[in-house]
């Protein structure tokens, strides 16, 4: 096993986007290819690693940027200005999210017809909006992701398979939000799962979250098990 990466500048319009691929290159020929959607901080180390357990599990994974390449926050109040544009354009999140699948499958090592997409906190709600969107993906994985809805896609069908990992105890979802997400597609008749895992707050999955006031603390056990989960459900989406 020998794990390769590769930066690949895409555009939208002015902007410049720069995110990171990642595959291992002692698998032969196009696999399946998975988009890793960041954090409110902008695409970083701990995204580019989780490309990396991605790309030992044989799938061809990108690590997306949607602030422009080499923007990145570095305090709250640095995250919460770059990502609020996106919650409050959701139309123009969703253009930049869908530039990077096209980018993804344009690369030589992705079977274009196997992608699926995984986020975590704000790209959580990003990998949702791309299934909402009724992008003709295999399937997202939200890992406590922000769960509101769009409002500008809801005569669209939901072609992804959806699998919502989440904190029971996450302040920024709270379980009404849980329970309106699940109506949500349920009346989209969508094909979607939910973990819920309890005394389990927002950012379970990163290791240094660990700021009870602000509601994100790493959780190792929720960690672990919504791992499995993911393996298990992309396993599924690409079986055959």
């Amino acid at each position: 096993m020998s794990i390769q990466t590769r930066l690949v500048e895409y555009h939208d319009e002015e902007s410049v986007l720069e995110g990171m691929l990642v595959w291992d290159d002692a698998v032969s020929g196009p696999r399946p290819g998975v988009l890793v959607s960041h954090a409110w901080s902008g695409r970083s180390d701990y995204e580019e690693g989780k490309a990396r357990r991605l790309a030992e599990l044989g799938y061809v994974a990108f690590a997306l940027d949607l602030y422009g390449k080499g923007v990145r926050g570095s305090s709250v109040e640095e995250n919460s200005a770059l990502m609020q544009p996106f919650l409050d354009d959701r139309a123009m999140l969703q253009r930049r999210l869908l530039l990077a699948v096209d980018t993804l499958r344009q690369q030589d090592e992705v079977d274009a017809a196997k992608v699926a997409a995984v986020g975590f906190c704000f790209g959580g709600l990003c990998v949702l909006d791309i299934a909402r969107f009724g992008a003709a993906l295999a399937g997202v994985v939200s890992f406590h992701g922000l769960l509101g809805a769009p409002g500008n896609a809801t005569d669209r069908p939901i072609n992804a398979k959806i699998l919502v990992l989440h904190g029971w105890d996450d302040p920024m979802a709270p379980p009404e939000a849980v329970l309106e997400l699940t109506r949500e597609l349920s009346e989209r008749q969508a094909d979607w799962q939910l973990h819920a895992y309890g005394n389990t707050m927002h950012a379970f999955t990163n290791p240094d979250a660990n700021d009870r006031a602000l509601g994100t603390v790493y959780n190792a056990v929720a960690e672990r098990r919504s791992w499995k989960a993911m393996q298990d459900f992309l396993a599924e989406l690409f079986a055959g």
